[in-house]
């Protein structure tokens, strides 16, 4: 299996938490999505995979519509997407995507969490070299759809050659260049293929090892940043747990 199926599959990244702190997040998504690209799904690619991962996440329609529309309200929070990334305790690198209207706060809210558990944040792309950022396309796949074919269609747009197939859910998950997101979309919809989710992501790309203690004082620092209402997602270089 390739790196990154590897990593997210041995990580079993929580994403989230709990049912209200998720559709939140996703809201805030919609929100930047219709800011860029205005409130009509087929003419917004970014948007449209946005839904899509609203749906796999369960979230509710009528929350869907109504955060397209207050992101179309004169009212409406301006949210801007930042990063930022620092080492933690025992040496760990970790990297968060926030999604904030007072980036004042975030990072205030941020750096008091490195503080607390003995880290530092860095300058932005400080730890460029520790991670690869991919965009994941999930979608079912289809009875008559040769993998391999497809994969070879997609190397042009920086698609590895590993994928992820689950069975149960009968999705296949597939890893690519962040530039190619779009064009990965329109390839995929128009071979009628059912994307079910579609986001950003970040894979490490130099694992560090860790003690089962250190393991459980990191743990808790990623736990509270992803508390925060402004974090998207949290990912460290810590190397997964053996099963």
């Amino acid at each position: 299996m390739g790196r990154a199926f590897e990593y997210r599959k041995a990580t079993k990244m929580k994403r989230w938490g709990h049912m209200a702190r998720t559709f939140t997040k996703i809201g805030k998504q919609i929100a930047i999505a219709v800011k860029a690209g205005g409130p009509d799904p087929e003419n917004n690619p970014h948007l449209r995979a946005i839904i899509q991962t609203a749906k796999r996440e369960n979230m509710p329609n009528a929350n869907v519509e109504r955060a397209i529309k207050n992101a179309m309200g004169k009212d409406q929070k301006d949210f801007k997407e930042v990063t930022y990334e620092g080492y933690g305790p025992h040496g760990v690198a970790i990297f968060v995507d926030a999604a904030t209207d007072n980036t004042t706060r975030t990072v205030a809210n941020v750096r008091a969490v490195f503080n607390k558990y003995g880290g530092n944040l860095g300058t932005q792309g400080s730890l460029s070299f520790l991670f690869d950022q991919k965009c994941v396309f999930t979608f079912k796949k289809q009875a008559d759809l040769d993998m391999d074919e497809l994969i070879l269609e997609f190397i042009d747009y920086g698609v590895e050659e590993e994928y992820d197939f689950d069975e149960e859910t009968n999705e296949v998950t597939i890893y690519g260049d962040p530039k190619s997101f779009s064009d990965l979309q329109k390839h995929l919809e128009a071979n009628g293929i059912e994307i079910t989710g579609a986001e950003f992501t970040r894979i490490p790309t130099d694992l560090k090892d860790v003690t089962p203690e250190q393991r459980e004082v990191i743990d808790k620092m990623v736990d509270i940043l992803e508390d925060d209402d402004d974090v998207q997602n949290v990912y460290t270089n810590m190397k997964p747990a053996e099963e």
